[in-house]
């Protein structure tokens, strides 16, 4: 649903004045200004106001909001649980209850003047399709856009995003770049929480978009770490997934914002953002608060890793390297090993005529977010 006029809705506790309108200025008072009761759009307390006025109203109709997500907000009745995200003026919501969600909807609207949007389909650049078989989210239309952008609509498909035998280096006297396109190019392939690896040539963002052709783009953790893998500053690079049973929710591949020492080093780093990112899945779901902390040096990520790990909240295990999952982040693969740990998170792929046709009849499987 779409609350219309949202910020028109919130109550100001500031003492806020504003001149009257061009034409509308009182005969009797020409000189004197109105105080504001409600919130007008462009006031900087203005979001703040319209979120409290919600917030107040969904807490006294027997919402929790959540300790980690304050946007976020559950209801339980009967058995059946109902679940609220706010974002700005557009919220969507689901529960096990039609009869819930309904009785929801009606409520929203006779407090608010609102637009029901009807079965969530796009959201924040998301597509949503929902059936029997369950819930799939994609990019479908976004690598459309792109591959047309860049006019690479044709281009051959890749079965891998990066090559195995291809060491990126600078090239002192290769052609100089448009930046400006090349920023836009790299910028496309950047998701909103957990931007894809920054390749350095436009061959490398090539063969990343020609890997859109392959695929559509749509409690445990594992890190690994690439030493010294970037050859121009020599920093690592990070990779880690998290996972619910088979289901991947989460991943991250990134470089390292400094030089580590050691092999060790870089694992240490790498192992503590993903459980980091572990410990904010399990305050989500179970409504602990957790302190995080964004840490800079190694002995301080080795006393946050060795503290969790004393008080039992995750268990640190070696992974060999066949078994390793987040290998997936961190280096080029061959084809066979590619599609091997592609297949272990769940992430299926598609024939590329799938982007170029009708995709909606063709759920067949995960449809995952680019890789």
């Amino acid at each position: 649903m779409d609350v219309k006029s949202a910020f028109l809705n919130g109550f100001i506790e500031e003492e806020v004045y504003v001149r009257q309108p061009p034409g509308f200025e009182s005969a009797r008072f020409p000189d004197r200004v109105y105080k504001l009761r409600k919130a007008l759009y462009g006031l900087k307390q203005t979001p703040r106001a319209w979120y409290a006025r919600l917030k107040s109203f969904l807490l006294k109709s027997g919402f929790v909001m959540s300790s980690v997500d304050k946007t976020l907000f559950l209801l339980s009745r009967d058995g059946d649980t109902l679940i609220v995200q706010i974002y700005v003026d557009d919220i969507i919501f689901g529960g096990s209850s039609h009869a819930l969600v309904s009785s929801f909807a009606e409520q929203m609207s006779r407090e608010f003047e609102m637009s029901l949007m009807g079965e969530l389909q796009f959201f924040l650049g998301l597509q949503i399709k929902q059936g029997p078989e369950g819930t799939f989210v994609h990019k479908a239309k976004y690598t459309r856009d792109i591959l047309k952008k860049f006019d690479m609509g044709d281009s051959k498909p890749m079965t891998t995003p990066m090559s195995t035998n291809t060491a990126l280096d600078a090239d002192e006297d290769g052609e100089a770049v448009d930046q400006k396109e090349f920023r836009g190019m790299i910028g496309s392939l950047r998701t909103r929480r957990r931007p894809g690896r920054t390749f350095g040539s436009r061959s490398a963002f090539v063969r990343v978009t020609r890997r859109l052709l392959e695929l559509l783009t749509v409690k445990r953790g594992f890190s690994d770490a690439n030493h010294a893998g970037c050859r121009i500053d020599r920093k690592s690079t990070s990779g880690t997934c998290q996972l619910l049973g088979t289901s991947l929710v989460s991943w991250s591949s990134r470089k390292q914002a400094s030089v580590s020492l050691s092999t060790t080093e870089a694992e240490y780093i790498a192992a503590a953002s993903c459980c980091s990112q572990l410990l904010w899945m399990k305050a989500t779901l179970t409504k602990n608060p957790v302190l995080h902390s964004r840490t800079k040096h190694i002995d301080v990520r080795f006393y946050f890793l060795r503290d969790h790990y004393e008080k039992g909240d995750i268990d640190l295990v070696h992974v060999v390297s066949k078994n390793q999952l987040a290998d997936i982040f961190t280096k080029p693969l061959e084809f066979g090993a590619f599609v091997r740990l592609r297949g272990e998170l769940g992430v299926e792929g598609v024939d590329n005529t799938l982007i170029k046709g009708e995709i909606e009849s063709q759920w067949t499987g995960l449809i995952a977010l680019l890789v």
